[in-house]
């Protein structure tokens, strides 16, 4: 199994890529938080025998000509081991802090993977750039602004879905899905797996054609007082997205969709740590993998099973390298 893991931080983004490969990560991948997402990559570009990808960069309040020269200089400066991982967020953010627009998500997020591909193309091939959408219009590309054909050819796009709408657009439109860590292999089953098949089969696409990266909630220690932490992180962090009503599908897929306004009225009040009192051990464990490594190995690979051989590690907070190296051994 080919694990990917986060990688945090700016400065030291090149040697902690490093330390990650040596630990036996296949790949890392950045968040959108304190800094920009592509910064990190940028440095980990340097440090061989390791997968990029952006997990993910929110898109809205990108232009697609943005996004296209920022992925085609990854791919570069990589050597073709780069990902671009798209995602829509939700519109709070999007409307209040980057001051975009959000209006109907699906289509917007369907039209720009298109736009993407026609820039990749007029790139790639020399082909006249006409892409003329309801949301994104690009008509001109002379040659100061065109990098020219890519060795390494187009980077694969990605876009982290949870909804059937976006993650059947999804299957039908992008190379791969990055599923939402909030998740449980009942939710992956009954509800991320149809919604594939069917995009799938409306593109005339095989399986085969299509990459699935389940995100995994992971928590672990290299200590019992680590262990501990772990633990009442991911219980905070399980509050925080059990509070989004974009989630609740997630929780009522095993009936505890009352949790979820309840989180959020809490949430509104400021009683964040009140609210990780409500995770109990079987929500915990249900969406979350918990323990040992090779507890935490067994957990991924049932949930996994025949869905994919890829899985990236979402960690409340940093696993110990010994911690993380022992966990993906279990795992390969």
């Amino acid at each position: 199994m080919k694990v990917f893991t986060a990688l945090y931080g700016l400065a030291d983004a090149a040697d902690r890529a490093r330390e990650l490969r040596d630990a036996g990560a296949h790949g890392v991948a950045t968040f959108e938080g304190p800094h920009d997402v592509f910064a990190p990559l940028t440095l980990a570009a340097t440090v061989g025998g390791l997968d990029l990808m952006t997990n993910v960069a929110i898109a809205f309040p990108r232009n697609p000509i943005h996004l296209a020269h920022q992925a085609n200089d990854h791919q570069l400066l990589s050597g073709g081991r780069f990902m671009l991982g798209l995602g829509t967020q939700i519109r709070p953010q999007i409307e209040k802090r980057f001051g975009a627009q959000f209006d109907r998500p699906v289509a917007r997020m369907t039209e720009l993977i298109a736009a993407l591909r026609a820039i990749f193309e007029a790139w790639n091939t020399g082909a006249r750039l006409d892409f003329r959408g309801d949301y994104y219009r690009h008509t001109l590309m002379t040659p100061t602004f065109n990098p020219g054909p890519n060795p390494y050819g187009a980077p694969p796009i990605f876009v982290g879905a949870l909804g059937p709408r976006l993650t059947r657009a999804t299957a039908e439109h992008a190379d791969g899905l990055l599923v939402m860590p909030f998740g449980s292999k009942r939710f992956l089953q009954t509800n991320t797996l149809p919604a594939v098949r069917a995009g799938l089969q409306a593109s005339g696409r095989r399986p085969e054609d299509f990459t699935v990266i389940p995100e995994i909630i992971v928590s672990a220690g290299d200590t019992e007082e680590a262990s501990a932490q772990a633990a009442a992180g991911t219980r905070r962090l399980l509050s925080f997205y059990g509070s989004t009503p974009a989630y609740r599908p997630v929780l009522a897929a095993h009936g505890w969709e009352d949790l979820q306004p309840e989180l959020n009225a809490m949430s509104k009040q400021g009683r964040w740590q009140e609210m990780a009192g409500l995770i109990d051990d079987d929500i915990m464990h249900t969406i979350a993998a918990c323990g040992t490594p090779k507890e935490i190995a067994a957990h991924i690979r049932d949930r996994l099973d025949g869905v994919s051989d890829t899985v990236f590690l979402y960690q409340a907070a940093p696993i110990g390298l010994s911690t993380l190296a022992e966990l993906i051994d279990e795992l390969k």
